[in-house]
C-alpha cells in the first residue's frame, strides 16, 4: 500500500488548473477545517505562480489561535513524492507546518514564514 500524505488547502492548489500544473494532475481531495487560524491576503510577485493560478493576490493563513476562528478548506490526498511539488509551487513568504484539522486528520498545511 503507498503512504498516503495530507495537505491543507485553503487557497490556489484546491483550483484544478494548479493541480495538474503542481502535481501533474488532479488530486483527491475532501472538506475539511482548521480552527485557530483566520485568512489574510498575500501579494504574489512570482510571475510563474501569478501565470498559474491566475491572481496575484493570494490567502495566507494567520494563526489566532482562537478555537472560534476557522478557515475552511480541503484536504488533498497525495503520496510522499508528490508532497514536494508544493514547496516549488509556494513563495518563500510560505511556509509548510504540521496541523490537526478539525476533523481530527493531521496535515501538511502552509502558513505564513513569520507565523513560524
Amino acid at each position: 500500500m503507498t503512504d498516503v500524505e495530507h495537505l491543507f488547502s485553503y487557497g490556489t492548489l484546491r483550483l484544478s488548473e494548479v493541480q495538474r500544473g503542481t502535481f501533474g494532475a488532479e488530486l483527491p481531495t475532501r472538506d475539511d477545517a482548521l480552527p485557530g487560524y483566520r485568512l489574510g491576503v498575500l501579494t504574489i510577485t512570482d510571475p510563474h505562480v501569478i501565470a498559474l493560478s491566475g491572481s496575484d493576490e493570494h490567502p495566507i493563513l494567520e494563526r489566532t489561535g482562537d478555537a472560534a476562528d476557522s478557515v475552511a478548506g480541503s484536504v488533498l490526498e497525495l503520496t510522499p513524492e508528490q508532497l514536494a511539488a508544493p514547496d516549488e509551487y509556494e513563495v518563500d513568504d510560505y511556509v509548510r507546518v504540521a496541523v490537526t484539522l478539525a476533523s481530527g486528520t493531521t496535515a501538511w498545511v502552509y502558513v505564513a514564514a513569520a507565523e513560524r
